[in-house]
């Protein structure tokens, strides 16, 4: 009896959470690493989440309030190809750094609308798509054309 009623309270506790609009943020957990891009100015080194699997993938860095500096989401899509993000229910703005199978970075798109519906295309193949915080590939010289250093490319 006790069991039943304590998942009696959760339930109604999530009820009134859903009701009010104040649930808690889906969470997804996500193999954790690092990752190392090689610019004009130096390397940068950003502890990242990996998103692997196509839930981890939907999910993103959505209902976020937060990303600190230095550290990103990389969405491996586990082969080349024409890649389309958004911003739903983001509510943070992103670069996104759009990244072939070689590790070169092919387009960056920066200071991403927190909460567009926008589409944000890759503009032609790639492997994987590093999300940091808004304004870092400006701050620190990230640009199309560095290496990035991940096991997700080429056997790095």
């Amino acid at each position: 009896m006790t069991r039943r009623f304590a998942l009696f309270a959760a339930l109604g506790a999530l009820a009134v959470l859903l009701a009010a609009g104040l649930a808690p943020a889906p969470t997804i957990a996500a193999e954790r690493g690092v990752l190392e891009i090689a610019t004009r100015t130096g390397v940068h080194v950003f502890s990242i989440e990996l998103a692997v699997t196509d839930a981890e993938r939907a999910q993103g860095l959505m209902y976020r309030k937060q990303l600190p500096e230095g550290e990103g989401m990389l969405f491996d899509f586990k082969r080349d190809d024409s890649i389309a993000m958004w911003m739903k229910n983001t509510y943070v703005s992103l670069d996104m750094i759009f990244i072939t199978a070689d590790g070169r970075i092919h387009r960056i798109a920066e200071n991403t609308e927190p909460l567009s519906e926008r589409v944000i295309p890759s503009g032609g193949p790639v492997r994987a798509v590093l999300e940091v915080v808004g304004g870092t590939a400006k701050k620190l010289g990230i640009a199309p054309g560095d290496r990035v250093g991940h096991p997700v490319f080429s056997g790095r």
